[in-house]
């Protein structure tokens, strides 16, 4: 049986947004006896989600492409852009500066000359004329 009080803090709780399980174990109460009452009386469904405040740092930066203050979050990574449109435009203007690791040597099998490609460690033609010549191997 539950007690007014216990009615209330389940009626509290669901209201923050506690599931049925956290509700239950913080009033000590048996998981089904807090789902039978709360769908009882229209506090069934999933619960809200409990939004936590955000705790901003004493560190301020820049955004690089427009100059916009950027307040940094608390125990998040270090925010560069103010929002995706700059961090895009910024790096379309300064593609000099992405490091690009994915650079491989190979060996034409079509025509036997040496080529760089980046990003496909297994390509195996230089050209598509290359790869069009080549016969079909069965």
């Amino acid at each position: 049986m539950i007690s007014d009080k216990q009615k209330q803090r389940i009626e509290m709780l669901r209201s923050r947004g506690y599931g049925y399980r956290k509700v239950a174990d913080k009033l000590g109460l048996n998981l089904n006896s807090v789902k039978s009452y709360c769908k009882r009386n229209g506090l069934g469904g999933v619960a809200k989600p409990v939004k936590t405040p955000v705790v901003y740092t004493d560190d301020i930066t820049f955004c690089p492409n427009c100059g916009e203050e950027i307040r940094q979050i608390a125990k998040q990574k270090r925010k560069r852009f103010c929002c995706d449109k700059c961090r895009n435009e910024w790096w379309n203007n300064h593609p000099e500066l992405i490091k690009r690791k994915a650079y491989y040597e190979h060996t034409c099998q079509g025509c036997g000359k040496m080529f760089t490609s980046y990003g496909d460690r297994n390509r195996k033609y230089c050209c598509h004329e290359c790869y069009v010549k080549e016969p079909l191997i069965k």
